[in-house]
């Protein structure tokens, strides 16, 4: 009977102490507005989402995954596959996003297999791989 007992407790008190992290104020230093709260539901009408098309400087914070703001999302247009070099502007299936161009990086010699792997002199890129022939 003790052992339950004291799993119920143990999860009762791991459970208290994730909602006290999502809910506690965020240190001024991470943080790019003041005052503003970790959201646990991100949709709660209480509570409006910051986004970068409203407040730009949530794209240059710690942890953002870009400093440009696309569709309300920051994004970093030299690399995301979505938005590559401008916002809208997608890669076919077989490209990737290399410092804002849409490569095929199967056949491409500056891009071979991955973003700036150049081929050697003479050598071609074949299925992202470089031939040194």
């Amino acid at each position: 009977m003790a052992l339950p007992r004291v799993s119920f407790i143990l999860l009762l008190v791991i459970a208290i102490t994730i909602i006290v992290t999502l809910v506690a104020p965020t240190s001024a230093s991470n943080e790019p507005f003041r005052g503003t709260y970790h959201r646990v539901l991100s949709h709660s009408p209480r509570a409006p989402l910051a986004t970068c098309n409203k407040y730009p400087r949530v794209c240059a914070a710690e942890g953002s995954p870009g400093p440009d703001c696309c569709g309300k999302q920051c994004v970093n247009v030299m690399t995301d596959k979505l938005n590559c070099g401008k916002c809208g502007k997608k890669c076919v299936y077989s490209e990737m996003c290399c410092q804002g161009e849409c490569v095929n990086p199967s056949v491409d010699k500056k891009h071979c297999g991955r973003c700036n792997k150049k081929c050697n002199n003479g050598g071609s890129c074949v299925y992202g791989l470089c031939s040194y022939s």
